[in-house]
Parts: structure tokens; C-alpha cells; sequence
């Protein structure tokens, strides 16, 4: 399995996240969006839109995090992934997005603007690789990493799945 995840890697020359796996810009629009024509909690310009592709391992995680846009997960291939959202109601659910529709997975999944949300590997010993797409782009000063102690404060009956998937 190494082998084949340190291919796509190469093939599709990723780099390290902040957040867990692996990920490569594809799209970044050339137009921009200006801060005027914003809402009040972007801090500059953006492009219009943004994409990447993700690898995700069994063996690591994406922690929880949260950006001001919507994020739109694509599947492309290895095992379904799970996507861990906290909502803005403070309600916890987790996604699958796959191909096993019968199962209930979903091949494309909207996490909203301001929700928690992390990712996991469904299967042992494989990966996931998937896309997301950010509108307006994505900017790393829109991108905030959870903290262990203040996301359980906030939202103390989730203490299990927010210690798991987080790393501060």
C-alpha cells in the first residue's frame, strides 16, 4: 500500500497538509473577487475559486479545522472517506463519500461555510483520494486548526470524536 500511495504522491507531486495527508493546488482562477464585494469575514481579495486534490491515509487523519467557505469533497478513488462535521447547531454527524451509493456514501458532500469538520480513512491499510473545491478561493488566513481543549469546552458531548481527530 505504501507503494502505491507514495506513487500518487509523486505522480500528482503533492505536499504535505497542515492539517494531515497529502494535497496539490489544480485551480486557482485568475479573477478576483474584490474585499468590498465580500462578506466582512474575509480579510482581502480572493479568487473566485480554488481546487485540490487530497490523499488521505488510514493511518493519519485531517484534524478538525474549519475555512469561511463552503468546501464541496469530490471522490476519485481507494476507500470511502469519512467526513466528521459539526454543524452550525452544534449537532455532529458523520459523512461517507464514496461510490457505494447502496450504502448510503455520497460521490460529492458540501461541508457549509463555518462548520468543524475533519476526515478519516473509512478502510484499514489503504487511502482516499479525493477533491475539494473552495468558493470564494481558498486562502490560508481563512483556515483555522481546531484546539482539543476549546472545541470540547464548546462542544463537551463530542469529547470523543473531537480528541480523536485533533492534535492540539
Amino acid at each position: 500500500m505504501d507503494k502505491k500511495i507514495d506513487e500518487i504522491v509523486k505522480i500528482l507531486d503533492m505536499n504535505p497538509h497542515p492539517e494531515g495527508g497529502f494535497y496539490k493546488e489544480t485551480y486557482r482562477s485568475n479573477d478576483i473577487i474584490k474585499k468590498h464585494a465580500l462578506d466582512n469575514k474575509f480579510t482581502g481579495d480572493r479568487n473566485y475559486c480554488t481546487a485540490i486534490y487530497f490523499l488521505l491515509t488510514s493511518d493519519n487523519f485531517s484534524a478538525f479545522h474549519r475555512i469561511k467557505q463552503d468546501e464541496i469533497w469530490h471522490y476519485y478513488q481507494g476507500s470511502p472517506l469519512y467526513v466528521h462535521v459539526i454543524d452550525h447547531n452544534g449537532e455532529y454527524k458523520r459523512y461517507v463519500v464514496g461510490i457505494n451509493l447502496d450504502q448510503g456514501a455520497l460521490p460529492q458532500l458540501v461541508v457549509p461555510a463555518g462548520c468543524w469538520f475533519a476526515s478519516s480513512v473509512k478502510d484499514a491499510n489503504s487511502y482516499s483520494l479525493v477533491g475539494c473545491t473552495v468558493s470564494p478561493g481558498f486562502d490560508f488566513e481563512d483556515f483555522e486548526l481546531a484546539e482539543r481543549k476549546s472545541l470540547v469546552q464548546e462542544y463537551p458531548k463530542y469529547n470523543e470524536v473531537i480528541t480523536q481527530f485533533t492534535r492540539i
